[in-house]
């Protein structure tokens, strides 16, 4: 499945009579409780609403970072209560860029699930589009939700703790500019970047209109910075 859907080819699922399932990511770090609140106020019809605190991270210790992994058996158990099957399509959507979906996505991804896409240019172009919108909740059968996990998917914090400096090693922080220079930090109660880190905002990957550039021209931006690297290489935070 492509990793993007746009508007168009979602507005056309919707109308199957087997359309694929929906989540609302829409999340403000600052504001943890806003997306909630929004998706209560309207949201695109049969989406479900993940909380990037509450479904999409573990419980938070104290050292364990600002949003960890959940534990595979837990998000498992709650995309069953969803109603969510291994088969289903499933389309994350959030705010406008992507940025919170694509949590969704790539956890869904981990968890061995295929068939998942994020929404380009989220519920913003879908209300631009004047697309349906509807507060009414919908209900979905329990599942039991079958997953296997992907664990070369992710590294920890011990792993890049014992490689800063390998230069097998690349990693590439996906905060704006200033975060990563410390400049300013607004979230987190540290500001500066990993030792070695370069980076790569992730707004870098939109174009003009809020959507994604091209393949072509992302991975002619992304070839100019990682070189030859090959993905084993490279770890994103």
């Amino acid at each position: 499945m492509n990793p993007l859907v746009s508007t168009e080819e979602l507005a056309r699922g919707l109308a199957r009579s087997s359309p694929c399932r929906l989540f609302d990511c829409r999340h403000d770090l600052l504001n943890p409780a806003l997306g909630e609140r929004q998706y209560a106020g309207a949201h695109i019809p049969g989406a479900l609403f993940a909380h990037l605190d509450r479904d999409l991270s573990a419980p938070k210790i104290g050292s364990n970072g600002r949003h960890p992994l959940p534990d595979p058996a837990a998000i498992g158990s709650w995309l069953g209560t969803c109603g969510v099957k291994r088969t289903d399509r499933v389309v994350a959507y959030d705010a406008n860029n992507g940025t919170m979906a694509a949590r969704l996505w790539w956890t869904l991804r981990w968890l061995g699930h295929a068939e998942v896409a994020v929404l380009d240019g989220g519920y913003a172009k879908w209300v631009e589009e004047n697309r349906p919108v509807t507060a009414q909740v919908p209900a979905f059968a329990e599942t039991k939700y079958e997953f296997a996990l992907h664990r070369d998917g992710s590294v920890d914090v011990s792993f890049v703790e014992r490689n800063l400096g390998n230069s097998g090693l690349m990693l590439l922080d996906a905060r704006a500019a200033q975060r990563w220079r410390g400049a300013t930090e607004p979230i987190d109660p540290v500001a500066g970047r990993i030792p070695g880190a370069h980076n790569r905002f992730c707004g870098e990957n939109l174009g003009e209109y809020g959507t994604f550039k091209n393949a072509e021209a992302l991975r002619r931006e992304f070839g100019a910075l990682l070189g030859d690297r090959a993905p084993s290489e490279i770890v994103h935070y």
